[in-house]
């Protein structure tokens, strides 16, 4: 896979440098590309109807949401990105936090001319999610939280934070092959094929090790829980109920702490529920979605 290099200053400061790139036929959707701010960030645009933004997880990207884009995109204008630091996007700075994504995202949002989405985030994709909501809450029409975190600080005990961002900090020196091997079983229940599997090996195995270094950093430093209290619009939590990596304790944190939050367990699936069990998965997402639209 190309990785696109960038040259930043010590001081990253934000403004508004949006132009167009390129596109890239996939088997998924039509890969296009922006600059933004000195980032090559990729994305995927397909659909009509009102937005629906798709934020994955951290070591994987965008294909993780295969299953989401070929059935909701009759339904939805979906947009889902490859963070900075994933997929075929570039590698952000050292310094880039939470903050810089949220920021990041939405003025892709504005260079493709969605002004208010529904907002769907899976694990670390969940916490960017909370953090978007926090900065621009007027352009979040709903919030889709699935299988995430409160940040790890929020929702994980001290101990296990500091062993969690230790290790991830270094198997960011993984290859990719070790990498898939470790992390790869944590990610289903028993219920996942052999093909969803392999389809999810392939898309590990392109992690980028500084993209996944500064995620688990900010999801270690992450602490969402006052943001939860703060939360207006329409929202659904959506969990595996084997999810090994946020288990459903960390589901009722959030049912407790937001206010309507309606909480749907998809019984044996992990922690990438929208790919283990993709129809029930789906049937959820626009069942809620029609719901706020109506």
């Amino acid at each position: 896979m190309r990785r696109l290099s960038v040259i930043c200053c010590n001081s990253f400061v934000f403004f508004i440098s949006v132009v167009y790139c390129h596109a890239q036929q996939t088997d998924t959707a039509m890969l296009f590309y922006k600059n933004i701010n000195g980032l090559s960030v990729a994305y995927r645009q397909i659909g009509h109807g009102p937005a629906l933004v798709l934020l994955h997880g951290f070591g994987i990207d965008s294909r993780v949401w295969k299953p989401q884009i070929k059935s909701l995109s009759s339904r939805f204008t979906i947009i889902a990105w490859d963070a900075p630091g994933a997929g075929h996007s570039s590698d952000p700075p050292p310094s880039f936090g939470l903050n810089d994504w949220a920021t990041c995202l939405a003025t892709l949002l504005d260079s493709v001319g969605i002004k208010k989405a529904h907002i769907l985030g899976l694990s670390w994709g969940g916490i960017l999610a909370q953090e978007f909501y926090r900065q621009y809450s007027p352009r979040v029409l709903s919030l889709i939280l699935a299988d995430t975190y409160a940040g790890w600080k929020g929702s994980l005990p001290p101990l296990a934070v500091e062993d969690r961002l230790a290790t991830c900090l270094q198997d960011a020196s993984l290859s990719s092959g070790e990498f898939v091997a470790k992390y790869l079983p944590s990610m289903f229940g028993d219920s996942a094929t052999q093909p969803v599997k392999e389809e999810l090996a392939k898309v590990m195995a392109d992690f980028h090790p500084m993209g996944f270094r500064l995620m688990a950093i900010s999801s270690a430093r992450a602490d969402t829980r006052e943001i939860l209290s703060t939360i207006k619009v329409a929202t659904l939590l959506i969990w595996g109920g084997a999810d090994k990596r946020s288990p459903l304790t960390v589901a009722s944190q959030f049912q407790e702490k937001i206010r309507g939050a309606n909480l749907v367990v998809i019984p044996k699936a992990g922690h990438v529920s929208n790919m283990e069990d993709p129809s029930q998965f789906n049937k959820i997402v626009i069942d809620f979605c029609s719901a706020v639209r109506n």
